[in-house]
């Protein structure tokens, strides 16, 4: 399952620890691999590995294959650092950061003070009229045909319609969005990856250079009032790079989430029914699809030199939070790569400690009403005539194409 790294090694990796993982090729395979690489990883890795492509652009990293490890990761934000982790400011040479992403304790503290009433669970319920309307309305313009492109015709487009109206940016050009968070989060090539990052930074400067000129009664707007510990606002910088975690975020993990959870209820027809027929179990199986489907890969760096499991960690190497990884530790699941609805298991698909997802409680609004109202509008479904679904591996894991058909 792993080939032995070709770039040079660093004298304090044994050798025996370091190789290259398919499961971080950033590239289409046929088998899921929730089912069959994870389970592998489990089987012959042990709890430490230094991953030669783990990064994108086929950098190194450690990945930790234990949940308490990550989770013990997650809780030292003084020996595990999140500045700068995604480069994605160094990237086209700027030094902002990604807020509150990228932002260790304690400003930590005073970024997430004023930012978590704004998606406090009250506010994000607030919006379920709203996030069923778009729903009722993507699903209207297909349910009549037998069939759908449900990553074009819903799962992209769902998320992203509730993301823009909330920072005012305009609906009709979302593809062109799509194809900025594609180059940034799909690709392995640092290129692609660089130019989209300097598109996503020119057009959200534009916006919030806009905003100032013009306030509108939008988000971006309602930044410009936040504060930080002494009473001053927030300045250009630390907007845009809250409106970059946005963007990032907000226009890709649901997306990639929506696709893992309908692929896996068309090649499980008995959980759809389960779920069809018990409507009240979505709630707890929108968790076990996280657990078991969780999509991404983040990374802590190394602040000084480190132990773990008797491997020594040098200051400035990554260290993975592999969440698809993680949630499926042997150790703290029976049979991890089975999705049950009753077992209300702990995961880390939104994260874990003080760096928990902003958007957590937006996310599983929005996961939990695209089940709702698809599974209520829409017959039992199953893959279209001739399709057979492939899964991207990477630091998101995902479907790329998923073609539903019913009647």
């Amino acid at each position: 399952m792993a080939s032995a790294a070709t770039q040079e090694i660093p004298a304090h990796v044994p050798a025996k620890k370091a190789m290259r993982l398919p499961f971080f090729a950033r590239e289409e395979v046929k088998d899921c691999p929730q089912e069959r690489m994870i389970p592998e990883m489990h089987n012959s890795l042990g709890p430490i590995t230094y991953v030669t492509n783990i990064f994108p652009g086929d950098k190194p990293g450690w990945l930790l294959t234990g949940y308490q490890d990550t989770m013990a990761l997650l809780r030292d934000p003084d020996n595990f650092t999140k500045n700068g982790m995604g480069q994605w400011s160094q990237s086209i040479d700027e030094n902002w950061l990604v807020v509150p992403t990228e932002i260790d304790p304690p400003s930590h503290n005073f970024y997430r003070k004023a930012l978590n009433p704004q998606f406090s669970p009250q506010k994000m319920a607030a919006r379920k009229d709203d996030l069923r309307r778009r729903a009722h309305d993507l699903i209207d313009a297909f349910k009549g045909c037998g069939s759908c492109d449900f990553v074009n015709e819903f799962s992209e487009r769902f998320p992203i319609f509730i993301v823009l109206d909330l920072l005012g940016l305009p609906q009709d050009r979302m593809a062109e969005f799509l194809v900025w968070e594609k180059d940034m989060l799909h690709t392995n090539d640092w290129e692609v990856r660089v130019a989209a990052v300097g598109q996503v930074v020119d057009y959200l400067r534009g916006e919030i250079a806009d905003r100032r000129a013009n306030p509108r009664d939008d988000y971006i707007t309602r930044i410009f009032d936040f504060e930080v510990d002494d009473g001053r606002k927030w300045n250009d910088e630390e907007v845009l790079g809250h409106c970059f975690n946005l963007f990032l975020g907000g226009l890709d993990t649901v997306t990639t989430m929506l696709g893992n959870i309908f692929c896996h209820l068309a090649r499980h027809p008995d959980q759809q029914k389960e779920l069809r027929e018990n409507p009240d179990k979505i709630v707890l199986a929108v968790e076990e699809f996280l657990r078991v489907y969780g999509p991404v890969t983040a990374f802590r760096i190394a602040t000084r030199e480190l132990e773990i499991h008797g491997q020594k960690i040098m200051p400035g190497e990554y260290v993975s939070v592999c969440t698809p990884v993680a949630n499926q530790d042997p150790e703290q699941h029976h049979n991890p790569s089975e999705v049950r609805f009753d077992r209300k298991a702990p995961h880390i698909a939104l994260g874990g400690g003080i760096h928990k997802c902003l958007g957590m409680h937006l996310a599983r609004f929005e996961l939990q009403t695209a089940l709702e109202i698809f599974l209520a509008e829409i017959p039992q479904f199953r893959f279209k005539d001739g399709f057979e679904p492939s899964y991207f591996v990477g630091n998101i894991t995902f479907v790329p194409r998923l073609e539903l058909q019913w009647n």
